[in-house]
């Protein structure tokens, strides 16, 4: 019961003679800690702030923490009362009362503050705990399946939550049905959706392929078809996803992981919609998207309205060329910024027919809206550019991102 707490810490900086204080982060100086859950919750709760990097100075032989970015310790999701949850801590100066936020859960339901937290010493542990208390933000205000970050598509200042993951139609059960990806950065990218079978899970889809009999002969998820003229939306070639019952549109299905019943308010963005999102909205910190690699996979990262760039340094933002490779990130460094609102749109590819091309390197999102008999507007980019919203073959299989209006109507 009695935890040691190891004095050391590996640098990566190399010696240089003469030099006496060198940089590093804290790998091996911690101490285990239980938490004892009171109040019951359903989502992940973090402590941020912690201090992860230390300072150590042989001349005269002293150790300086410090943080680098954000230390987080993030305890588990649980169920019922006096849950108890393990962590581990870095031992520290006496930390100051964390700020509000500084304690939060993963969805953004509750936010709190941590008390000053007492310094643990060489070879000591604590022998009270601290008790942290959370707040609940009125979890009805975040809708079921959406990502707690805000983002104005328009001037009229209108603004909406994204999805937690790009849609999935799930044919290979006995009952198919229509979810959330469980990750954002996840996609199925194999070739069996290029199949007419309908017994196959997809995420790839021919435009207004909502499964809805709207008067097109290609309307079901499965259809690989590449005749253009089977894709019209109601059976006209001027209409768009969200003319007539709206039905045409993805978002009018029941969801399961989204609230699981039919016409809740999801739907497509629009192509002006799309346009405003990456290029003509007004972000406190001035970021709109980055090119990145989260978990290894490539794509574009979305920031909400209100994100602070002091939550994660990104790099070449707002930058149509910039390569993927800009920022390379992390599950657990992705876990701080998704709880901030981050949208990350993997590129999962297109189908043209039955051929899947360029997956994990090309991204392309429909649009609710047409062109032409032939073309719908798109999201598109690559490594090296994207981000006009041009327009698809309607017959061709892509990514679908929904989203879902904020209501403006909060509790005080």
């Amino acid at each position: 019961e009695h935890l040691p707490v190891i004095s050391c810490a590996a640098s990566y900086e190399n010696y240089v003679s003469g030099v006496t204080a060198y940089s590093a982060h804290l790998l091996n100086k911690c101490a285990l800690v239980k938490f004892n859950v009171t109040t019951p919750s359903n989502a992940a709760i973090c402590i941020t702030g912690m201090k992860n990097k230390v300072t150590l100075d042989f001349a005269n032989n002293t150790l300086t923490p410090s943080k680098d970015g954000e230390g987080v310790i993030m305890l588990p999701a649980g169920s019922g009362e006096n849950v108890e949850k393990w962590a581990i801590l870095l031992p520290q100066e006496a930390l100051e009362e964390g700020e509000e936020g500084s304690v939060y859960s993963e969805d953004g339901v509750y936010t709190g503050t941590r008390p000053e937290i007492s310094i643990i010493v060489e070879n000591g542990y604590l022998a009270q705990g601290i008790s942290i208390e959370v707040s609940n933000i009125v979890a009805s205000d975040i809708p079921i399946g959406a990502i707690n970050g805000l983002f104005t598509i328009n001037a009229n200042g209108d603004q909406v939550y994204f999805s937690k993951g790009n849609l999935q139609y799930i044919g290979s059960t006995a009952i198919p049905y229509w979810k959330f990806a469980d990750n954002q950065w996840d996609y199925f990218g194999d070739n069996e959706q290029c199949s007419i079978f309908q017994n196959v899970d997809r995420d790839l889809f021919g435009w207004g392929t909502s499964g809805y009999n709207h008067g097109s002969i290609f309307f079901q998820p499965w259809c690989t078809s590449q005749d253009n003229s089977g894709y019209y939306a109601y059976g006209l070639s001027s209409y768009n996803l969200y003319d007539q019952t709206g039905q045409a549109d993805w978002g009018y299905n029941a969801i399961i992981n989204g609230g699981n019943y039919e016409n809740n308010g999801w739907r497509t963005l629009t192509s002006d919609e799309w346009y405003y999102v990456f290029h003509n909205r007004i972000t406190e910190s001035d970021i709109r998207y980055a090119k990145a690699k989260v978990n290894n996979v490539n794509g574009v990262i979305l920031l909400p309205d209100n994100w602070s760039q002091d939550t994660y340094y990104l790099n070449n933002v707002n930058s149509r060329t910039a390569s993927y490779k800009s920022n390379i990130i992390s599950v657990s460094y992705w876990g701080i910024l998704e709880s901030t609102g981050a949208v990350f749109l993997p590129s999962s590819g297109i189908r043209v027919g039955a051929s899947l091309i360029d997956v994990g390197s090309y991204g392309a999102y429909w649009s609710s809206v047409c062109v032409n008999t032939n073309l719908v507007y798109c999201l598109d980019y690559s490594n090296s550019s994207g981000f006009y919203g041009g327009g698809y073959d309607r017959s061709a299989g892509l990514s679908v991102r929904l989203v879902k209006t904020y209501q403006n109507n909060k509790k005080k």
